[in-house]
Parts: structure tokens; sequence; C-alpha cells
């Protein structure tokens, strides 16, 4: 019984250790699956310490399975100590040292410097949001909010910034995490490998909405690229539906500008987020809701509710009819 029970619980400690990192692989922020020349160094560093620590597992379980079904007189004194000297000292440095040396050796080509023509992106980490900032060979930047667009197979080096408190800027697919630290400006190379859409995250708890501070990272090939920044440069264009038209006074009439930027109208305020052409972005309040009218409305009404200690303020008192107007305004902005 004793020895059925052993076997059951070896062979379930198996199944789980050689399904974790499968079930992994396949999650939307997984590391596993890299995207990116930094991840995949990442990944070939952790599949070669999952690797070790598997034989190791085995070694030591074949060593107890040996010892309890062999019937063998005890060992001597040298015999013992010169076991555990080997097993229990000098093969465990070996392996660490040289997972040490690998991982330090992984750590030139992560940091390595892009060229000079490499593509530049600011990225400020707020709570609870992230602000890209993208030039445009011009005094003038383009500003996105939680989204991070991309071309395949180019380096580009992320400028890190933080206005608040310490956040961490990391996509698993791309590349390792880096500090985004107040007062300093921290770089990380990022080059993608693989088009596709990847998530992103504060990887640092920075306050009661952290877990609220998700990141979409769009990779695609350069012409799409071009096109999608040509799109962004523009200015937003006036609506002509009533609904909409309504929203926009109402945006304008409500204060809404003065926390927000919408180029082309006289909305400039640069403490929220850019929403020059928010309706056609991947999500909203960083990836904690979609793009549509419905949660913009709530997001207008019900903010701090849905993302404590944001700085949004709830437009409760405001009619439901304006709310409505304004969400149409700003689904409308593509």
């Amino acid at each position: 019984m004793r020895q059925r029970l052993a076997v059951a619980v070896i062979c379930s400690t198996a199944v789980v250790l050689f399904s974790l990192p499968i079930i992994a692989a396949a999650l939307p922020q997984s590391t596993l699956h890299p995207a990116g020349r930094g991840a995949e160094l990442i990944a070939g560093l952790f599949w070669w310490m999952a690797g070790g620590a598997l034989l190791i597992w085995a070694l030591v379980i074949g060593i107890a399975w040996y010892a309890q079904r062999t019937d063998r007189q005890p060992w001597s004194t040298t015999a013992l100590r010169r076991f555990i000297i080997i097993g229990g000292a000098v093969f465990p440095t070996l392996v660490l040292t040289t997972l040490l040396v690998w991982g330090l050796w992984l750590l030139a080509p992560l940091r390595a410097e892009p060229g000079t023509d490499a593509l530049r992106i600011t990225v400020i980490g707020e709570q609870f949001w992230w602000r890209v900032r993208y030039p445009d060979g011009t005094d003038n930047q383009i500003e996105l909010a939680n989204e991070l667009w991309l071309p395949v197979n180019e380096p580009v080096e992320l400028l890190l910034q933080s206005r608040d408190v310490i956040h961490s800027f990391w996509v698993p697919a791309l590349a390792g995490k880096m500090d985004m630290i107040p007062g300093r400006t921290t770089r990380l190379l990022l080059e993608p490998n693989r088009t596709g859409s990847f998530r992103g995250a504060c990887a640092e708890y920075c306050g009661a909405s952290h877990t609220f501070m998700a990141l979409q990272v769009r990779v695609v090939e350069r012409l799409q690229y071009e096109a999608w920044l040509a799109a962004q440069r523009a200015p937003a264009m006036m609506p002509t539906d009533a609904l909409a038209l309504a929203g926009a006074n109402a945006f304008l009439r409500n204060g809404c500008g003065a926390c927000h930027t919408i180029r082309g109208t006289a909305a400039g305020g640069r403490v929220g987020p850019d929403l020059t052409h928010v309706g056609s972005r991947l999500s909203l309040a960083a990836g904690t809701l979609t793009t549509d009218s419905d949660t913009l409305a709530r997001w207008i009404s019900h903010a701090p509710t849905i993302k404590p200690d944001a700085r949004m303020p709830a437009f409760e008192v405001l009619p439901a009819a304006e709310i409505t107007a304004m969400a149409a305004y700003l689904e409308a902005l593509q």
C-alpha cells in the first residue's frame, strides 16, 4: 500500500511539473510563448533551468526509490561523507554557478544599445495608466494611452519614466521587465519578431488599482504601422451625427477639456489621456473596459467605482442624456 501511494505521488508530481509550463505557454501574457528577441533569451534560460530541475528531481526520486527497494548493508562513514559532499555540495554548486554565469551573460544582449536610427518611444507610468508618446519628426508628439504599436523585426528603444510612484513595465512575450522610477529615465530594448497582440502590465505594486493597469501591444508589418501612424497624426474630425455633435459641445461645456486633449478642438488638458482617437483604441481605462458607447458612459459617470483611486472624477450629477451624448462623441473619435 505504501509503495502504491509513493508511485501515485511521484506520477502526479511529474504530471504537474511537466504540465505547468505547457499551460503557461498558452496564456495570453506568457514569457514561455516569446514573440521578441529578449523574451526568447529569457524563455531559453527558463527551459534549461526547468530541465535541470526535473533532472535533479528525477535523480533524487531515483535514489530514494533505490534505497527503499534495495536490501543492503549500511554505508560506511567514508562512503556516506563522500556522497553528501559530492551530492549535497559539489554538484549543486556546479549547477548553480553555471546557471548564474549564463544568466549574467544574457544581460549583455538584453541591454544592447540600438542603432541611432532606431525608433524611440516614451512610455510614462501614471496611477493607473500608461502615457505613450511617439515622435512624429516635428516638435509635436503623437500621444496615446495604454496602447503601443510596433513594427515587426525592428529594434525599438522604450524611454521609461514615472510621474508618481515606482511602476514596472513588463510585456512578457516581448522582453523582460524594467522599473520606472520617478525622476529617472530607464531604457528597455524591444525587438518583436512575430506579429500579433500582446498584453503587458505593471509588475510593481503602485496603489489601489494596480491590477487594473494593463497595456496592449500591437506588432504589425511596417506598412501597416506607417498607415496607423499617419492616421494618428491627423486631428480629430468634427462629428456630423446629431447625438455625437451634442456630445462634443457637452464635453467642452462640462470642463472635460481641462484634463484631456482632443487635437483639432479647444480641449488641451494634459492631466489625463489624450482622447483624439479614443474610439479606435483597443481598450478603455488601461485594459479594464471595452471601447464602446455603453462602457464609455459607465466610465464617465462611475470612474472611481470602476478604478479605485483613479484621478478621473465621477460625473453622476450630469443628466443621463448628456452622458450618453458624450459617450457617442468619444466613440466616434476614430
